[in-house]
């Protein structure tokens, strides 16, 4: 498992492991940190279903950890837009990788709210930890 060269308002993890073990791994590592998995979107499928001849894969898990959500809610319910997380399983040029946008770099663009940047940094290391697990973790399902 190896950090991926990205922007700093994305965290990017390439696994060595197959596309379906990191989706399976992600999907344990979810409430074994205290999240919740609200839908998987199966980007890939729906392009391709669109007669789009997408060869890569991607699939959008959204996590949500309920006390974070209400406090983000509390403090600003506009903020309703940046949630839930999303953390993506992707495939690119045969290497497996795992992401999201940073939570810290997305909320310090949505206000300048203290309590919201503490949140944000909670979530972060919270998934950042999910992710680090799911590309270790990722085996042939």
């Amino acid at each position: 498992m190896t950090k991926h060269s990205a922007p700093p308002s994305l965290v990017v993890v390439d696994s060595p492991h197959p596309f379906e073990g990191v989706c399976s791994a992600l999907q344990a590592a979810i409430p074994a940190h205290g999240f919740g998995l609200l839908t998987v979107h199966d980007l890939a499928d729906t392009l391709r279903s669109k007669g789009i001849g997408f060869r890569e894969q991607c699939r959008i898990f959204e996590v949500c950890q309920p006390q974070h959500a209400a406090r983000v809610l509390e403090a600003d319910m506009a903020l309703n837009m940046a949630l839930p997380c999303r953390i993506s399983v992707y495939t690119q040029d045969g290497q497996t990788r795992i992401g999201m946008v940073s939570p810290v770099v997305m909320f310090s663009c949505l206000s300048t709210d203290p309590q919201l940047q503490t949140v944000a940094a909670e979530v972060e290391a919270t998934t950042r930890a999910i992710i680090d697990t799911a590309a270790a973790a990722g085996r042939p399902a």
